[in-house]
């Protein structure tokens, strides 16, 4: 176990290195974002949820709106890691961009789609949370692009235009996750994923069959 031992009246603890203790307080910061919203986050519930001071949480982030940027940068850099692992597997580029959208659409297991419609939500307001849901935004589109890029490369597909097709398969699975999680009921879950496997096969001039068997 990483940390420094020692005891206090008996009771054996743990004290966390710093990078510890900040990773710990972004995951109870995304917990609380997830139940509370950002609005109605504080500091307190923070601290509260860990059992530790306010003035600890406030040594690590100054304030609360770098604590909720930070958050954010965490949640989404661990989803953008699964993404790149999704991406760089040594199959075909239409594997890889099936197996990548299908996960990332609000009917898969990318975690975190409420977190990011409070984030959207603050960033109209909060201009240093907005370059942060910026800059990932691109990085999610710049992975989907340059995979197309290289199936287009090694005739698999075609598509004029990498760029364009990531950023209007990203704003396509962004929609449907506002429809998917903020009004329930609103479209079902099979024909989000009807959607979502009809605009990838139409960026990659394909019919949608080929999704289903995808040459290796």
């Amino acid at each position: 176990m990483s940390g420094r031992v020692y005891r206090v009246t008996g009771v054996v603890r743990v004290r966390l290195g710093v990078a510890e203790r900040r990773e710990e307080l972004l995951r109870a910061a995304i917990e609380q974002i997830s139940a509370r919203g950002v609005a109605a986050l504080r500091i307190a519930d923070v601290a509260a949820a860990l059992g530790v001071s306010n003035a600890l949480v406030l040594y690590h982030f100054s304030t609360k709106e770098k604590l909720v940027a930070a958050a954010f940068t965490y949640a989404a850099e661990d989803d953008l890691s699964r993404l790149r692992k999704l991406l760089g597997r040594r199959t075909s580029a239409l594997r890889r961009l099936r197996a990548a959208v299908r996960w990332y659409a609000p009917t898969g297991q990318a975690k975190g789609w409420r977190l990011w419609i409070e984030g959207w939500a603050v960033a109209l307001r909060e201009p240093a949370l907005r370059e942060v849901t910026r800059e990932l935004d691109r990085q999610w589109k710049a992975a989907i692009a340059e995979v197309i890029a290289e199936g287009v490369a090694a005739g698999e597909f075609t598509c004029p235009e990498p760029d364009g097709a990531a950023l209007r398969l990203t704003a396509l699975l962004d929609g449907l996750a506002v429809q998917l999680t903020s009004y329930p009921g609103a479209v079902s879950r099979a024909k989000a994923q009807e959607w979502t496997d009809e605009a990838l096969a139409r960026e990659l001039g394909l019919k949608r069959e080929a999704l289903t068997t995808p040459r290796r």
